[in-house]
């Protein structure tokens, strides 16, 4: 998801899309991990008789943590699919 591509600015519909949860699921993590410093946010306006639409990508910290998470599961089981909320 955000780790694949670091720099590349994603919706935040497509990372609920993506990660199949909830945009009530989603967007309250997003906001978290943004409070938290790992993510960065910012309004996209629409181009003509949209809505804006907010944007995310991984700040340096948030690459960090990322991969971290990714490397401590890796390590207590080789299967698992990380979890990359903070606890």
């Amino acid at each position: 998801m955000l780790g694949a591509d670091p720099s590349r600015w994603r919706y935040g519909y497509d990372l609920s899309a993506e990660a199949g949860i909830t945009a009530g699921t989603m967007y309250p993590a997003l906001a978290r991990l943004a409070e938290d410093g790992l993510l960065e946010h910012r309004w996209e306006l629409p181009a003509e008789n949209g809505r804006p639409r907010h944007l995310y990508r991984l700040t340096g910290a948030g690459v960090d943590f990322a991969r971290a998470r990714m490397d401590a599961a890796r390590v207590s089981d080789p299967r698992a699919t990380p979890r990359l909320a903070p606890s």
